[in-house]
């Protein structure tokens, strides 16, 4: 899914005993692991384009550098606060309806494109900080800013964050925030993840789980605010 796996995945980590920072880093591991086999996916499926994704990424690299700093300083309380908060914004924007008509760009589109760059700062922070539905900001960016195809948005949104999770990551573990032994566990459940991902990008087939996902989503929320 575009960016479903980590808002299922981190607060999961959370209910298993880690702390706020230490699920973070781990979940880190996976992720990155996971968009390894997603972009190996769609340059065996032949859609890459890497100058312009690398583009993309020298934007969203210090921002996730920032991002990834602040992410180890937090506290507990504070960050499950603001995860909670995410995966409800999340859970409205998988259930919103998406479409894939595209009508010729206009010049106003053409000035909105000058926007992408600081906004891949934007999002490129937040996903040093949090990275849950990191992946929907990015296609959001990417599809409405760059009137991208979704499956060239799809596969930019894959290599930036790879690209730019080797920082992040490092930051996380260098300050002790990483458990790579359960790190490496969910990273083999995420290749597998990106891998069918990117296939289903190019075969239309991620809408079926849309409601299953927004449900488990919905809970973990509650449970993070301590409904239950």
């Amino acid at each position: 899914m575009a960016g479903g796996g980590s808002t299922l995945a981190l607060p999961a980590l959370i209910f298993m005993g880690l702390d706020s920072g230490l699920a973070n880093g781990t979940n880190r591991v996976a992720i990155l692991i996971q968009n390894i086999f997603a972009v190996a996916s769609f340059r065996k499926l032949e859609v890459h384009a890497f100058k312009q994704s690398l583009k993309f990424t020298l934007w969203a690299l210090p921002g996730a550098i920032i991002g990834a700093i602040v992410g180890v300083t937090i506290s507990d309380a504070w960050f499950q606060r603001i995860l909670g908060v995410v995966m409800i914004g999340t859970i409205i924007t998988i259930l919103l309806p998406q479409s894939e008509k595209r009508s010729e760009p206009t010049e106003a589109d053409r000035k909105r494109e000058k926007w992408i760059y600081p906004a891949m700062f934007a999002i490129g922070f937040y996903g040093g900080f949090i990275q849950v539905s990191v992946g929907f900001l990015f296609m959001a960016a990417l599809y409405y800013l760059m009137r991208m195809n979704l499956v060239y948005v799809n596969m930019h949104k894959v290599t930036i964050v790879m690209i730019y999770m080797v920082p992040a990551l490092a930051i996380y573990a260098f300050t002790g925030n990483v458990d790579w032994l359960l790190g490496l566990i969910l990273g083999a459940g995420s290749a597998v993840g990106g891998w069918w991902a990117a296939h289903a990008s190019v075969k239309g087939g991620e809408k079926i789980i849309r409601m299953a996902l927004a449900v488990a989503i919905f809970i973990m929320a509650l449970k993070l605010f301590e409904v239950f």
